[in-house]
């Protein structure tokens, strides 16, 4: 991993993103959407997150292989320590040490910001399947987060339900 950056995303990153988070849309049931956005939609998300949150990209040589971002977890003023962060990197390069890094970099660029709780919406299977497995959960608990409410079947995805936890670490 010694080619790996992590740097700040930017509109241009847009397709390289959408390549990435298009098999998550498709082929998983990691993401909840059901139809993959477009890239401009992509590009739209990438500068609505950046007036406010970091959103990294890692990069290895030229090439985007996982990106990561933070938002508001409650767009209320009582919640403005906390933030919701999103995470996906490329299938390749899967249990490879990249979200690692760039969640590292994303938590530290959060705390810097004064943000204290971050917390994650994860698609849970009763039992593993081929769209969902407990890889999601299992790597955010690696990263000091902890289960801390479960939603029972309210994802419908390939025909199937799916439950959704929320994990939260505390910076």
């Amino acid at each position: 991993m010694t080619n790996i950056t992590i740097r700040s995303a930017n509109p241009g990153d847009a397709q390289a993103i959408w390549n990435i988070y298009r098999y998550y849309v498709e082929k998983t049931a990691i993401s909840f959407e059901i139809t993959v956005p477009t890239e401009d939609e992509i590009r739209r998300r990438i500068e609505k997150v950046l007036t406010a949150f970091p959103y990294l990209v890692a990069v290895d040589g030229d090439r985007v292989i996982g990106y990561a971002y933070a938002g508001p977890f409650i767009p209320r003023e009582a919640y403005g320590h906390c933030a919701e962060v999103s995470i996906y990197v490329s299938k390749e390069k899967t249990h490879s040490g990249v979200g690692g890094l760039l969640y590292k970099e994303l938590f530290r660029k959060l705390k810097d910001m004064g943000i204290t709780n971050v917390y994650a919406c994860i698609g849970l299977p009763e039992q593993e399947d081929e769209f969902l497995t407990n890889n999601s959960p299992l790597f955010h608990s690696h990263m000091g987060f902890t289960e801390v409410g479960r939603f029972r079947n309210c994802g419908k995805k390939f025909g199937r339900f799916y439950h959704m936890i929320w994990m939260e670490k505390l910076l």
